[in-house]
């Protein structure tokens, strides 16, 4: 497994390199002695939940987030391919309030460690995709962020028409909103 920086700040994409043979392929997707060494001091691989979500193709899940403490988490596109985008939320932070969009699919197996204080939300690009979520703490509701994925200040671009969106994110916030919420997560 690699690891590479990217242009937000502390979040990294971490690739895999699939074992092809003619039985399939067999790849690992995460290994904790690499990533902590990587990361150095003061960052571990501890998740204490793992979860899944599979959507059709169109769908957009997002801008979802946390506040208080926020939560780090790693991404990944089990099956399938997704347009996964990550917006910075973190007052202080070098790259606050600026975005990034990635490909993450079952190909390449690429995935993402995203550090508390973003904002995350992806459109499945492929007739089903299946995305799973390795998170660093409990989920607590009283803390969920959401921004509308459509919101104009942050002028997110998604490759495919939305197909469904959840009532939930219909009536999600706006950029503007969260920034005089109060809300955000502070960069530790």
């Amino acid at each position: 497994m690699r690891i590479e920086s990217t242009e937000l700040a502390d979040v990294l994409l971490l690739v895999p390199e699939p074992f092809h043979d003619d039985r399939g392929l067999f790849t690992r997707t995460f290994d904790a002695p690499i990533f902590d060494a990587y990361v150095g001091a003061g960052t571990s691989a501890t998740f204490v939940q793992d979860s899944q979500s599979r959507s059709a193709r169109g769908v957009i899940r997002g801008m979802h987030g946390r506040g208080g403490r926020g939560e780090a988490k790693l991404v990944r596109c089990a099956h399938g391919a997704v347009h996964d985008i990550l917006v910075d939320i973190r007052p202080g932070s070098p790259t606050f309030g600026r975005h990034q969009a990635f490909l993450l699919d079952d190909t390449d197996f690429r995935h993402l460690y995203v550090p508390a204080g973003f904002l995350h939300g992806f459109q499945a690009l492929t007739e089903t995709a299946d995305i799973c979520y390795r998170i660093d703490r409990p989920h607590d509701p009283a803390e969920d962020l959401a921004v509308a994925y459509d919101d104009p200040d942050l002028a997110l671009m998604w490759p495919q028409e939305v197909t469904v969106v959840s009532p939930r994110d219909r009536a999600a916030g706006s950029w503007r909103e969260l920034l005089e919420s109060g809300h955000l997560t502070h960069r530790s």
